[in-house]
């Protein structure tokens, strides 16, 4: 057998910076050209092209990412405080003040926390039973 399993032939891999011949091919041809073919481009757009437009578009404004979402959410410190948080999420979808996916984000969010909340809940009940058995025993 050639390689060992579990071992890369090549455990360096390749050098930082190393650049994909097919982007290197591409970038000579495009030398000198990149001007031309981007103001071929605006110009098919503003003639109607569909893809063009699309092309130069995503090329002037870059893709929407995440964003602040505008909404004042009550202070979340017990499970109790989350379910009134997750239903204020719900009315503000319902009224429109929220998206459906801002929603789901958020409710991920409060989901989070509920888990930590109760997993640190559970970690302090541990540590109050173990403290009391050590005081019961000789």
């Amino acid at each position: 057998m050639a390689f060992k399993p579990g071992r890369s032939g090549n455990p360096s891999g390749k050098p930082r910076g190393t650049r994909n011949k097919t982007t290197l091919a591409i970038e000579v041809l495009l030398d000198g050209e990149a001007q031309a073919i981007t103001l071929k481009a605006i110009e098919m757009a503003k003639a109607g092209d569909g893809t063009a437009m699309r092309l130069v578009m995503e090329r002037l404004i870059a893709p929407r990412r995440d964003r602040a979402v505008p909404f004042a959410l009550a202070k979340v410190q017990s499970s109790t405080d989350a379910l009134a948080a997750a239903a204020s999420v719900l009315e503000a979808v319902a009224a429109g003040k929220l998206t459906p996916s801002e929603a789901a984000e958020l409710s991920k969010i409060i989901d989070s926390f509920v888990r930590i909340a109760e997993a640190a809940d559970l970690t302090q009940r541990i540590k109050r039973l173990e403290d009391l058995a050590e005081g019961e025993s000789p």
